[in-house]
């Protein structure tokens, strides 16, 4: 056995795709997109995710569509923001992880009007499908946020002297899961 300080099988550089790895420099959110009940839900981990503010206010995301979260979805889910002790979440709901009889077996959900969502304090919200469409290799799924918990811990907010908390919400830049505290 070897250790290699990049992925064995990966490309050279100059074979791999210019704006994938532009993407990967972006800083984006860590969320699960979760929905159905009982033996019907399901999720993905999803970091292709922008709230767009207005009357309604909308979630837009990104999803693979041969993913099970895709063709589970019905007019419906959640969307819950990652914090750091969340990453065994992450991996598994994204398929990259082990999670012997399902992801849903690694915490505790609750179930909700919009779908499942962590019982653990995590901020989350609920939405309703407007509109599915194909857009490049992904599906767009646009929805109406109906929604909000917002998990306010004080500490880590805008202007705090607070270096962090629990309810950081966890990063995802260059493959890899960051604190952003």
């Amino acid at each position: 056995m070897s250790i290699h300080a990049e992925h064995p099988f990966a490309p050279p550089p100059e074979q791999r795709d210019a704006a994938r790895r532009f993407r990967g420099r972006l800083v984006s959110p860590v969320t699960l997109f979760l929905t159905g009940a009982g033996a019907l839900r399901a999720g993905l981990t999803v970091s292709s995710v922008v709230v767009v503010l207005g009357e309604p206010a909308l979630v837009v995301g990104f999803v693979d569509p041969a993913s099970e979260f895709a063709l589970a979805l019905g007019d419906h889910f959640t969307v819950t923001i990652l914090t750091p002790a969340d990453r065994a979440l992450a991996d598994a709901f994204g398929a990259v992880a082990p999670a012997p009889g399902g992801p849903f077996r690694l915490a505790e959900f609750r179930d909700t009007a919009w779908g499942p969502r962590p019982a653990a304090s995590r901020s989350w919200l609920g939405a309703t499908v407007r509109q599915r469409r194909p857009l490049g290799w992904a599906e767009e799924i646009v929805a109406e946020i109906n929604h909000v918990d917002i998990a306010d811990s004080g500490a880590g907010e805008a202007g705090s002297a607070d270096a962090g908390s629990a309810e950081d919400p966890v990063a995802h830049l260059r493959a890899r899961y960051r604190r952003l505290a």
